[in-house]
C-alpha cells in the first residue's frame, strides 16, 4: 500500500468520479484506475460501486475512508514537523468545534493563528460533538473542543472553561410556579424541552445530572441538534431548551429570549481542548492547541464569552 494510492482513493471518494479525481491529482485516468485496482486487490475488497452517476463508496470503502484520511494527514504532519523550527511552526491543523461554541471561538482563534503563526493553515470544521469525538479518534481532525463529561478516554484533555446551563425560552413565555432568579434542576427537567439528539451536545450532561440527583430524565418533546434551527424554533415560541447563554446571547440581549440559570444543584458543562492520546501531535498542532486554550481564557476574562468561568489559573 502506497501513500499515492491513498491519495487517489480519497480524491475519487471526494469527487464521486474517476475522471474528476484524475484531473484533481494531475494523473491520467488510466493510471489512477490502475492504482485503485491494485489497492483493492491488496485489500481484497471493492472500495467503490460504479453507476451511471459516477462512483460511490461501498461499505468497505466507507470503513476504509477515515483511516486513509488519517494516514495522509499524519504523513503531512510528519513532513511539516521535520521542516518546521521551534520558533516558527508550519503546516495544516484541522480543528473541530461544536455548534454551540463556534460562535464564540471560531473567529477569535482564526485571527490569533493568522497573526502569530503565519505559516500555519487553520482548517476549522463545525460538527456535532459525537461526530467530533469519532473524527478525533480516527485522526481525521487533530484538535477539537469537546465537553468533558468524564467519557473522554483515549484523548489528551485540557479543561479550559465551565459554562452554566440555563433554561432558555421565549421572553413572552409564562412563568407558572417559577419565582426568583434561578431554577432548581428538578424544575428545569420538568419543563417540556427541545434538546440535541443523544449522544450529542449537552444531552449526555443533562441526563447524567438527572440520574446523579435521583430525578426522572428530561421531558424531551423534540430532538434538534442544529443551533440555527433551535433558535428559529425558540423565537417562534415552540419550546424551551437547556443551554449556555452564549450561542443565543444576541437574542437574549434583544429581549426576544429569556435565560434562567439552573442551580440546586448547578447544571454546568466543561469545555476542553482535546487531541488524540495515541497520535503524535505536530509542532503546529501543539502551538494551535496552546493558543486555543489562551484565547478561550482571554475571551472569558474580558467578558466576551458570556456565562463562562475559567478553569485554568
Amino acid at each position: 500500500m502506497e501513500l499515492r494510492q491513498l491519495r487517489y482513493f480519497v480524491a475519487i471518494a471526494d469527487s464521486g468520479s474517476v475522471t474528476k479525481a484524475a484531473e484533481r491529482v494531475f494523473v491520467a485516468q488510466s493510471a489512477l484506475s490502475h492504482q485503485l485496482a491494485q489497492l483493492e486487490a491488496e485489500l481484497g475488497v471493492s472500495l467503490f460501486e460504479r453507476s451511471r452517476r459516477g462512483v460511490g463508496l461501498t461499505e468497505a470503502g466507507q470503513r476504509f475512508f477515515p483511516h486513509a484520511v488519517s494516514i495522509l494527514r499524519q504523513a503531512e504532519e510528519a513532513v511539516a514537523s521535520a521542516r518546521s523550527t521551534r520558533q516558527e511552526p508550519e503546516g495544516t491543523v484541522v480543528f473541530g468545534l461544536p455548534h454551540s461554541a463556534s460562535s464564540a471561538l471560531a473567529l477569535p482563534l482564526l485571527r490569533e493563528v493568522r497573526q502569530r503563526f503565519p505559516r500555519v493553515t487553520l482548517e476549522l470544521t463545525e460538527e456535532l460533538t459525537g461526530n467530533l469525538s469519532r473524527q478525533l479518534r480516527t485522526g481525521q481532525i487533530q484538535l477539537a473542543v469537546l465537553f468533558d463529561d468524564g467519557q473522554l478516554g483515549g484523548f489528551s484533555v485540557s479543561p479550559v472553561l465551565s459554562e452554566q446551563l440555563c433554561l432558555i425560552e421565549p421572553a413572552s413565555a409564562p412563568r407558572p410556579g417559577r419565582r426568583g432568579r434561578t431554577l432548581t434542576l428538578q424544575q428545569a427537567l420538568a419543563q417540556p424541552l427541545i434538546l440535541p439528539a443523544s449522544p450529542h451536545g449537552v444531552r449526555p450532561i443533562i441526563e447524567a445530572a438527572a440520574a446523579a440527583a435521583g430525578l426522572p430524565p428530561p421531558r424531551v418533546e423534540a430532538d434538534i441538534s442544529s443551533i440555527s434551527i433551535l433558535r428559529t424554533t425558540l423565537l417562534a415560541g415552540l419550546g424551551r431548551t437547556l443551554l449556555p447563554v452564549m450561542p443565543l446571547q444576541a437574542d437574549i440581549d434583544a429581549g426576544l429570549l429569556r435565560a434562567t440559570p439552573v442551580g440546586h444543584p448547578p447544571l454546568e458543562r466543561v469545555l476542553a481542548v482535546c487531541s488524540s492520546a495515541h497520535i503524535p501531535r505536530s509542532t503546529a498542532c501543539q502551538a494551535v492547541a496552546a493558543l486555543a486554550v489562551a484565547t478561550m481564557q482571554q475571551l472569558c476574562r474580558q467578558g466576551q464569552w458570556v456565562g463562562a468561568r475559567s478553569l485554568v489559573r
